[in-house]
């Protein structure tokens, strides 16, 4: 066992697993609202162009989650497979996954550019653009296509860096494109007069200098993971296992993807106002849910690595933890959402017309996250540990298998309230469905650890 193997064992093995968990969850915490931060800079200051304007960014979403799916697939999966390697002390084996992803997620983003920018005008109005809303969708999202490879590569190395326990530099690799583009976008659209063309090009540049610092981290030594070129496998199991391992954070972002865009169908009857106010919407509730999304992130790499290294009280107590923390502050940021909601959305679109859609929608949303702690626990819990098929069927509930039927069915009953209340119903169902499945797991977990090939090495250097 090396250095960097020993330290990461004291870290993730004999730390208290509580303050573990915050160490991890504080930097990924503060790159998921940096995240989120640059995508509600970009709805504030494209809200001052026009509602058509706002509501263009709700139909690029689709678009923009769809390469989200293919970064955190080879992300999450390559990061879960890092996870466990290193827990049992395979090291070699995680460098070959850690290239492999990197690889598959530039290639697969950039194959999906150039098909996109063969039928882009088509395609947004299939994602519910009208015809006052395309010329802002397509100017901003061309720059969204050109920076597809740079967010799929982001996500892998950013991924790879959490699982191996290294959140600050992830964080850092994040932070630093966020606040470049929220710079960004007042300086391109306002400084320059590019209107929405600045906005795109801001969050264009941010992405390539966010790869660039986070590829550095790796370069310079401060990882486990080592990436080289010539580390990619050309074994299809590593492919495989790594597709097999992400396969839940694809379901979850494409049915995003799809969700998104059945929303502003859904919502097109009701003028470009609705579609804007559902796309604000969507962004706040966003920015709070990613507060529990971080901490969940957080809890991975504890989860991966003790379930590997065959560590199950330490697994059971940061779950718990991280439910019980993540119910803390959602809860806390609902209220506020509740209470306050006519003036948040105005930050981002004073318009009568945009407000009076958006409150009740953020009302409603923000009911629904009381649930989301538990459904986002138990997801990131199973997917850490390599229990695909159960995070897959779930991963697909909340924006998809639930979300979808009641936002199609819910509008012919009770029209825009329907689309309205649509995602806290949705919420409903997938924490009902959950239960059952972590209840299972635990039960079955072993209650006593057992001694493994990872405490032999250790004990071997000590």
């Amino acid at each position: 066992m090396d250095s960097k193997e020993r330290a990461q064992y004291e870290k993730l093995i004999l730390r208290p697993v509580e303050p573990l968990i915050l160490s991890l969850a504080i930097p990924t915490v503060i790159s998921m609202l940096t995240t989120m931060i640059y995508n509600l800079a970009d709805a504030y200051f494209v809200g001052k162009l026009g509602t058509s304007a706002s509501a263009a960014i709700g139909i690029l979403a689709s678009v923009h989650s769809v390469f989200q799916a293919i970064g955190f697939m080879f992300g999450q999966g390559s990061g879960s497979a890092i996870s466990t390697n290193l827990g049992s002390g395979n090291h070699k084996a995680a460098s070959r996954i850690g290239s492999t992803g990197v690889a598959g997620a530039v290639l697969f983003c950039t194959t999906l550019s150039i098909l996109e920018f063969a039928c882009f005008a088509p395609l947004l109005r299939i994602l519910g653009s009208t015809e006052t809303i395309l010329p802002f969708a397509y100017t901003y999202g061309i720059y969204i296509l050109i920076a597809g490879p740079a967010m799929g590569a982001a996500c892998v190395l950013n991924n790879i860096m959490r699982y191996e326990g290294k959140a600050f530099w992830a964080m850092f690799g994040l932070v630093s494109g966020g606040l470049l583009n929220i710079f960004g976008d007042w300086f391109f659209m306002f400084g320059l007069d590019m209107g929405i063309a600045g906005a795109g090009l801001s969050t264009c540049l941010s992405q390539y200098v966010s790869v660039g610092i986070l590829l550095y981290m790796f370069l310079s030594g401060k990882t486990i993971t080592q990436l080289s070129v010539s580390a990619i496998s050309r074994d299809i199991n590593d492919w495989l296992t790594i597709i097999r391992r992400g396969f839940p954070s694809l379901l979850r972002q494409l049915l995003h993807s799809f969700s998104s865009a059945t929303l502003n169908i859904c919502a097109k009857p009701y003028g470009d106002e609705a579609i804007a106010a559902m796309a604000i919407v969507g962004r706040i509730v966003m920015f709070i849910g990613s507060v529990m999304i971080g901490i969940g992130q957080g809890f991975q790499p504890v989860s991966g690595y003790n379930y590997g290294a065959g560590k199950y009280n330490r697994l059971r107590r940061g779950f718990f933890f991280t439910f019980r923390t993540g119910e803390m502050l959602l809860a806390t940021l609902a209220i506020i959402g509740i209470l306050f909601p006519e003036p948040i959305v105005r930050v981002f679109r004073d318009d009568p017309a945009v407000t009076a859609i958006g409150v009740p929608a953020l009302r409603f949303q923000c009911c629904a996250l009381f649930l989301q702690p538990f459904t986002v626990s138990s997801n990131m819990l199973f997917q850490s540990i390599g229990k695909t098929k159960v995070a897959s069927f779930l991963s697909t509930l909340r924006g998809g298998l639930c979300y979808i039927p009641v936002l199609l069915i819910l509008p012919h009953f009770l029209g825009i309230t329907g689309i309205q209340c649509a995602q806290m119903v949705s919420d409903i169902l997938t924490t009902l469905i959950t239960v059952p499945f972590t209840v299972r797991f635990f039960r079955s977990l072993p209650k006593e650890d057992v001694h493994g090939k990872i405490d032999e090495m250790y004990e071997a250097t000590s």
